[in-house]
């Protein structure tokens, strides 16, 4: 990666709708040469894709809260099956294998408070792996869509 390839990650982390057009000009790319180094971010999941940010409430989704999920057993196939399924569940929003007291953070979306407590049961307190859950509610979320960048135009670290 070079300067130009960081200022594309700069300016798509701004704005992923940004026109090859648009966007080449900012960086001072023949708009075929922009396409081209975008496809090769792709190929190499430095980018991994462009979503739209939904208000969860837009859809029905009053409640987010995070469920903290300590497992009895700390195999690496047990911690991989687990993490594989609990992204699978339609609420979830975020998976997180922390350390620490517990292994698991999980960020749900869900209509209500017994649709909170009802996933809860029906999905973690029932599985044997499930050691302990603790679920905290979340009354505001923001997130920062750009990346600090620590890397130098020569590839090293700062």
């Amino acid at each position: 990666m070079d300067r130009i390839d960081f200022d594309l990650i700069e300016h798509l982390q701004n704005d992923g709708r940004i026109s090859n057009k648009s966007l080449a000009a900012k960086v001072g790319l023949a708009p075929s040469s922009c396409f081209e180094r975008v496809k090769q971010l792709r190929a190499s999941n430095i980018i991994n894709g462009v979503h739209a940010d939904i208000q969860p409430r837009a859809l029905g989704l009053e409640v987010e809260a995070i469920y903290f999920i300590g497992l009895s057993q700390h195999s690496r196939e047990l911690v991989e099956s687990f993490q594989l399924e609990i992204e699978s569940i339609p609420e979830v929003r975020s998976v997180f294998l922390v350390s620490g007291q517990y292994d698991f953070l999980v960020h749900v979306a869900v209509k209500d408070t017994d649709h909170l407590r009802n996933l809860a049961l029906d999905y973690f307190t029932t599985r044997t792996e499930v050691s302990r859950i603790e679920t905290v509610l979340i009354f505001e979320h923001s997130r920062k869509f750009i990346l600090p960048n620590f890397v130098t135009d020569d590839g090293e670290t700062c």
